[in-house]
């Protein structure tokens, strides 16, 4: 399969470990010798107001990429910064 990096940046990234959605690519890195990629950057978690204050961005090595679909790409990330996502919230009276 072939794909642009424009197509790539589209693509939601999420944990499998945890299921965290760990945002969009920002950044790809590759090897310029022989012009693969080597890892995708996303955004840190961000803070403060507006979310202008970010933690350092995550970079997600080629190796950890499990599985790139239409509109996500699934990666494995054992100690990931972000949270897991809450558990759902009981509907009834108690």
């Amino acid at each position: 399969m072939n794909s642009c990096t424009n197509d790539l940046r589209n693509k939601e990234v999420v944990n499998v470990c945890n299921g965290a959605r760990l945002g969009y690519i920002v950044d790809i890195i590759f090897d310029v010798s022989d012009g693969k990629i080597t890892a995708i950057v996303v955004p840190g978690e961000s803070c403060g107001v507006f979310g202008l204050s970010h933690k350092e961005d995550i970079t997600i090595p080629w190796c950890n990429i499990e599985k790139i679909g239409e509109d996500i790409i699934l990666v494995r990330l054992e100690s990931c910064p972000c949270p897991p996502p809450p558990p759902p919230k009981k509907k009834g009276l108690f």
